[in-house]
């Protein structure tokens, strides 16, 4: 009986303990020279081919994965942000907000 318990345990622990994945946010259509001068305040890397173009950053102000722009051809701009945030601008998609001070 001792051992359903704790693997009960254990898999709550885990799945409440688990960091926030990724979600998928859609913002305003964003041309590429406004998500490459966002990219660039954000100390991000951004990209541009054919398909469309985007922007990567690690939310804290340099390059990385964790906190993406992208545009694909004729179609609105989708974010990829981690934890529960909702960015409505590229600008805040790209960037992890200051905490309020209490």
């Amino acid at each position: 009986m001792r051992n359903p318990t704790v693997l009960l345990i254990l898999i709550g622990a885990l799945g409440f303990g688990a960091p926030s994945f990724a979600r998928d946010i859609h913002v305003h259509k964003t041309s590429v020279e406004a998500l490459k001068s966002a990219c660039e305040k954000a100390g991000g890397r951004f990209s541009q081919d054919k398909g469309g173009y985007g922007c990567a950053t690690n939310c804290k102000g340099g390059v990385g994965s964790d906190c993406i722009v992208t545009r694909k051809a004729d179609q609105g701009c989708v974010a990829q942000v981690i934890g529960g945030r909702r960015p409505h601008t590229v600008a805040q998609a790209l960037t992890k907000p200051e905490r309020h001070a209490r």
